[in-house]
């Protein structure tokens, strides 16, 4: 696991500021699972959020994304220096954001392919040209070891998890977004999946110009991948931040020293 320090000093930090989240509270139904979430991430960085399952994690995720079943009763999320508490999530994807689920719907009658190309096209707001969409998406699914008839198939239907998955970073390599969010991408997968599938994250991170929140109870993903700041969440608060080494603490001891940190109430999800 690599871990590097950008260059320059303030400015350049304030320059690149690309999501901002101050004072999060969020409501599922009649149960606050988030309580005053801080985190900030800045272009071409790479964050970590770890926690043990339950701990709120993957309601963070669809709360920057805009779910309107979690409902953020309070604070700010300010993404491209935009508030977008009021967005929907149609509107949050088009301007840049992206996230990958832990159970990928399946759509049956519409085909991988062209379910890309549409996406590509609502986030460039323009039609693209079949033979470079072609190009460009077979050269992505060379990467993640694909074969190319699955772009003919209907989106998830029949795919096994790990075909899922590496449809979900398909996406993201074709759509570029400014902010992936990816939600234990690695769950269920086999060594050779996690594998594949971090050398498509290891692929969106090369130009360093989108920012990268890896949503992970687990540490196999980020074996190979370059990590800037690493977050424990437990029950719905974050206890603690650090850098790559923080993952590797989590590995050797996990989580059991966290527990309980902060008079936290249980009941995350």
């Amino acid at each position: 696991m690599e871990q590097q320090a950008f260059p320059g000093g303030m400015e350049e930090h304030m320059s690149n500021g690309l999501l901002e989240v101050t004072g999060l509270t969020v409501r599922v139904e009649d149960k606050e699972i988030l309580h005053g979430i801080n985190l900030s991430i800045n272009q071409g960085e790479t964050h970590v959020l770890m926690g043990p399952n339950g701990a709120g994690k993957s309601t963070l995720g669809y709360a920057l994304m805009g779910n309107p079943r979690y409902e953020a009763t309070a604070g700010e999320i300010l993404f491209q220096g935009k508030r977008i508490n009021e967005e929907g999530a149609d509107k949050r994807a088009r301007d840049g954001m992206f996230l990958s689920f832990q159970n990928p719907i399946e759509i049956s009658g519409l085909t991988l392919s062209s379910f890309i190309r549409s996406a590509v096209e609502q986030r460039r707001g323009e039609r693209a040209r079949l033979s470079a969409f072609r190009k460009e998406l077979g050269q992505a699914m060379e990467l993640l070891q694909m074969d190319r008839a699955y772009g003919d198939r209907d989106l998830n239907v029949g795919f096994s998890g790990g075909e899922k998955k590496k449809a979900e970073i398909l996406q993201m390599l074709l759509l570029k977004p400014s902010l992936a969010i990816l939600d234990e991408t690695d769950s269920g997968l086999d060594v050779d999946a996690v594998r594949t599938v971090s050398l498509g994250v290891k692929e969106y991170q090369k130009d360093r110009e989108g920012g990268l929140l890896i949503i992970t109870h687990s540490t196999r993903i980020l074996e190979s991948l370059h990590v800037d700041k690493t977050h424990i969440m437990v029950d719905g608060r974050i206890v603690k931040t650090g850098g790559a080494a923080l993952v590797e603490e989590i590995n050797r001891n996990g989580f059991e020293q966290y527990l309980g940190q902060q008079g936290c109430a249980r009941g995350g999800r």
